[in-house]
């Protein structure tokens, strides 16, 4: 069984005992934060450096992709999984075309498959990082390659 306590996940449901169970399988594989409520999750991440973020779709107040839309504009990185009891196919498309949701899962969750999407989630959140990192990196080469033109150019 792999670990990486390194990877940060937050998980929203306003259920309790889903987020005792869900801390209960995943604590020893990742660092796994818990919060009752979007308004909870908000306060979460602008203390903690959060990679993935599980939301419950149905919450009193707001719903799971309601939380993630809010959330895009001061927390774009981290990777999006909504986890649903019910299968509602708007919920689906609204949490793809709003939330900018990775990958829709049915409760009750398949732990081995819950574990391997965060996995993946984290993966892809490391790959996107980097992909920024090297984009700021090639555009910092490319303004100092440009004043070295412009330095060889002029009298």
């Amino acid at each position: 069984m792999n670990s990486d306590t390194s990877v940060n996940v937050l998980y929203v449901d306003d259920e309790v005992h889903n987020l005792n169970a869900f801390k209960a399988s995943f604590r020893r594989k990742f660092n796994i934060f818990t919060a009752e409520s979007a308004l909870e999750g908000r306060k979460v991440l602008e203390t903690e450096d959060i990679h993935i973020i599980i939301t419950d779709q149905r919450m009193p107040v707001t719903t799971g992709i309601e939380f993630l839309e809010s959330i895009i504009p001061d927390f774009p990185e981290p990777i999006r999984i909504l986890l649903t009891g019910y299968a509602d196919i708007n919920a689906v498309i609204d949490a793809i075309n709003k939330g900018q949701v990775y990958k829709y899962i049915q409760k009750p969750w398949m732990e081995d498959d819950l574990r391997i999407n965060i996995e993946k989630a984290h993966e892809l959140y490391v790959l996107r990082k980097e992909n920024r990192e090297l984009t700021a990196k090639l555009l910092v080469a490319n303004d100092q390659l440009e004043a070295l033109l412009k330095q060889n150019l002029l009298p």
